[in-house]
């Protein structure tokens, strides 16, 4: 067996014990070295070519952020971040992930040692996820600020019956990004589960209304979905998409974890297939795993329209392929052509009966 070969940088010596007790009882990988800073890390990475790299969001001598992005400008490789759970580690660790960080894992809540044992198996499965991702160069997409939307054709209409309804895992918040930000102001409604952990989706939200000409948030539970709005699932909860009378409204749900996740895709799509139907437009994009294949199979024969995102453009070609295996799509695209191809699709049918 060929392990995989993994880098520890954290300038704690008890997190990079633990971290390096975690990575080697397991036997598909095995720490080849470990760093204080960055500056170890650099000369570290040359002699050992690391598979994967954890990396510290905060660190001495050279910030965490900073060398994330020389390392992804000069020497492009698949890092795991490892933050703290609070509202600057939570903002820190979405512009790692913007610089071309794959995942990151939270530091444990609990005493240091007790609680980074506790997430043994997590980081592991990321540390395995990271090291198949799909590494490249960052290219940047344009944000509202030039006014004019990406996407080729605008919505030529204006309706609170029509939604869309998007799943993402590892890779997922910057392929959201990259999906929201071509869509006009008055595009429908829209609802989002994006595997976060709880204390990171209220940051994700906030980012993402900023550089959208939509509005973003996190759903609370009991809000009327309207057109030019997005809701994005806490971490705390599942998120499904519920019909009162004439209108659609969030709902909130702390149910037991659907594919090992709360939030859960498959809890989304299963909603909305009951909820919306041939209304809704379902959008799986990168993950690793299975969640969202089988809800999104359900829309389809609800009479939604599926598309998911193509291998060459995902971080993790995981959930988008085990949606196309088991037929529950329509069309498969590059991202950045998927917002287009949405609108277009509403435009199209924009006439269709609009009740369910």
């Amino acid at each position: 067996m060929v392990k995989i070969k993994v880098l520890v940088v954290d300038d704690s010596a008890l997190i990079r014990g633990v971290m390096k007790e975690i990575i080697n009882s397991h036997p598909d990988m095995e720490v080849v070295g470990v760093a204080p800073d960055p500056l170890v890390a650099r000369e570290l990475i040359k002699q050992t070519n690391p598979d994967v790299l954890t990396l510290d969001v905060e660190m001495p001598k050279m910030d965490g952020l900073e060398f994330l992005e020389k390392l992804m400008r000069l020497r492009p490789m698949p890092v795991v971040m490892v933050s703290s759970l609070t509202e600057r580690g939570s903002d820190i660790t979405l512009r790692a992930l913007e610089l071309g960080a794959v995942d990151f894992v939270t530091k444990p809540k609990m005493s240091i040692q007790s609680g980074m044992l506790e997430y043994a198996e997590l980081i592991a499965e990321k540390i395995r996820v990271a090291a198949r991702a799909n590494i490249k160069p960052r290219v940047t997409v344009q944000s509202h600020t030039d006014g004019t939307p990406l996407a080729a054709v605008r919505n030529p209409f204006v309706s609170s019956e029509k939604v869309i309804i998007i799943g993402a895992s590892t890779g997922g918040t910057e392929a959201i990004k990259d999906f929201l930000i071509q869509l006009p102001p008055d595009c429908p409604g829209i609802l989002i589960t994006q595997h976060m952990p709880e204390g990171f989706t209220r940051s994700f939200a906030n980012r993402l209304d900023k550089l959208s000409r939509i509005s973003v948030k996190e759903a609370e539970g009991g809000e009327r979905v309207l057109p030019g709005h997005a809701y994005l699932a806490p971490g705390h909860s599942h998120l499904l998409l519920v019909r009162s009378g004439a209108n659609y409204m969030t709902k909130l749900d702390q149910g037991p974890p659907v594919n090992r996740h709360r939030p859960s895709v498959d809890v989304l799509f299963n909603s909305a297939a009951v909820s919306a139907g041939k209304n809704a437009v379902g959008v799986i994009l990168t993950g690793m795993g299975r969640d969202g294949a089988a809800g999104m199979l359900e829309m389809k024969k609800a009479g939604a329209y599926n598309l998911a995102q193509d291998e060459a453009s995902c971080v993790v070609f995981g959930m988008p392929k085990e949606a196309i295996a088991i037929g529950a799509t329509h069309e498969v695209g590059p991202l950045h052509e998927l917002p287009g191809r949405v609108l277009n699709f509403f435009a199209a049918h924009g006439n269709r009966a609009m009740r369910v």
